[in-house]
């Protein structure tokens, strides 16, 4: 090794000691990411109120280092995915909000969105929220998936149809997919059943009508003469 690339090594080490590591002791000491890592092991053991609180403390503090990445998009998304593990739906749409305001990008925010609408049997503005992830992002599968489910819900099965064969057209094989699919034909099939047996009983009735009812009785004319 010739004395140009020991002064080139000891250059890098240079750049990576005044540059790099200031940045990231600075990270280990902002209060957001320190709240926010907190919240991810809360997560992990299953501690969901935890990981909660410490998610509110993260929007509390300066979040101006947290949001050069994803950290801050990532609290907005787990924070309202949070909420709708715990049964708090309206605040987890209030909370899913909140982020797509920021992030309206961001395909997970309205995946969220749409899932707190599902539990609460608002399946309609879940399938809504669901189509708006999956326009985002087309190869979102469990957008897609989720949508299909929404749909089949809200007695949509022909669309909860097209949703899921966009999925295993992502995934083919599937499982959630193909049950999906199985589930939205069977029940778009006894629609269209239902459909067709209420316009034969239509068409059956209105012929019962035309052949059987009574004709109208003439009224007799007025045989009186004219006034003079």
């Amino acid at each position: 090794m010739n004395v140009r690339q020991i002064v080139h090594i000891l250059a890098i080490f240079i750049v990576i000691a005044t540059c790099v590591m200031p940045v990231v002791a600075e990270e280990e000491r902002d209060p957001a990411t320190l709240y926010y890592n907190l919240a991810q092991e809360s997560i992990a053991t299953g501690d969901l109120e935890g990981a909660l609180n410490y998610f509110e403390m993260v929007l509390a503090a300066n979040t101006t280092l947290l949001g050069l990445g994803d950290g801050l998009m990532y609290t907005y998304k787990d924070r309202a995915a949070l909420l709708t593990d715990l049964g708090r739906y309206e605040e987890a749409i209030a909370a899913s909000d909140e982020g797509i305001a920021l992030f309206p990008k961001e395909p997970g925010l309205w995946n969220n969105k749409g899932w707190a609408y599902f539990k609460m049997g608002r399946y309609s503005d879940a399938a809504g929220a669901y189509d708006k992830a999956v326009t985002l992002d087309p190869e979102y599968l469990k957008g897609w998936i989720n949508k299909g489910d929404a749909l089949t819900k809200a007695g949509r099965a022909g669309e909860a149809v097209d949703a899921y064969k966009k999925a295993l057209a992502l995934d083919p094989g599937n499982k959630d997919a193909e049950a999906g699919l199985a589930e939205a034909e069977k029940s778009a099939m006894t629609t269209n059943i239902i459909l067709v047996v209420i316009l034969i009983i239509a068409a059956g009735l209105v012929v019962w009508y035309v052949k059987f009812r009574k004709p109208e009785e003439t009224k007799p004319a007025n045989k009186g003469g004219q006034k003079k």
